[in-house]
């Protein structure tokens, strides 16, 4: 297998996104403390246990929020699947990360840091689960930018067709893939990225893309355990794209039965 493309694996920071969790919980905090504060002025005339009702409700949902939170740093610092894990995973990926990438943009942080912070995130919560799966349930999905850019081979649909030039990366993939026993597709996009999901089954998916598809295809596939791995782009978006080898095996070697 040709390695000589592989270089140190870059792995993003997940606390980014845990911290912009932790600040908005915080913001919540405040404005929970103030529809506290103003309605019982007037809710007080109306009946003095009224405050004391808002009070008790708003505390609640401060506790869920706040303690959903906690479970989370929690999880990701033992590397453990604790309690409601893989529901914590659903919370950040279909509500949380929408309201993160919003507070991040008031804040002027780069998009693409904060994907790869979500994407980090994501992956410590799939590994903290300790998914074991067979060689056959195992989809690595790649994104066509991979392949060299000029290259006269359609590969698209079914990757078996690449002649193994070693000009590009996909070579040193599907080699592994056949090694190991595991499935390998090249999507072009969303839509074909669903429908080979959808086509194929798997019980794990390791996705090897930019940030924007990443996230994207994390929060499609969902409840769908998916290990994202940045691609590396030296001669920019969307052409002749490399992947860190290590990193697919790390990914494989975790989670896959021998």
């Amino acid at each position: 297998m040709d390695f000589s493309r592989a270089q140190a694996p870059f792995r993003p920071r997940k606390r980014l996104f845990i911290g912009l969790l932790a600040g908005a919980c915080v913001l919540m905090f405040i404005l929970g403390v103030l529809m506290w504060w103003v309605p019982s002025v007037g809710l007080s005339s109306i009946h003095p246990i009224l405050p004391l009702i808002l009070g008790l409700v708003l505390a609640s949902v401060g506790a869920v929020v706040f303690g959903g939170l906690a479970l989370l740093v929690m999880t990701v610092l033992t590397g453990r699947d604790l309690l409601l894990s893989e529901r914590l995973r659903g919370l950040v990926i279909k509500y949380l990360f929408p309201a993160i990438i919003g507070l991040g943009r008031l804040l002027r942080l780069d998009r693409d840091t904060l994907q790869q912070s979500f994407i980090a995130l994501n992956n410590q919560l799939v590994r903290a689960k300790k998914i074991r799966v067979d060689t056959t349930q195992v989809l690595i999905l790649l994104p066509h930018c991979i392949q060299l850019f000029d290259c006269g081979i359609k590969i698209t649909g079914d990757v078996s067709k690449c002649k193994q030039c070693g000009q590009c990366d996909i070579s040193g993939l599907l080699e592994l893939s056949r090694e190991r026993g595991i499935d390998i597709a090249v999507a072009t996009g969303g839509t074909l990225a669903r429908k080979i999901i959808v086509e194929k089954r798997p019980q794990l998916i390791v996705a090897v893309a930019c940030e924007r598809d990443l996230t994207a295809g994390i929060r499609d596939a969902y409840p769908l355990p998916v290990i994202g791995i940045l691609n590396h782009r030296p001669n920019g978006p969307c052409i002749n794209t490399h992947v860190v080898f290590q990193q697919v095996r790390e990914a494989i070697d975790e989670c896959v039965v021998s």
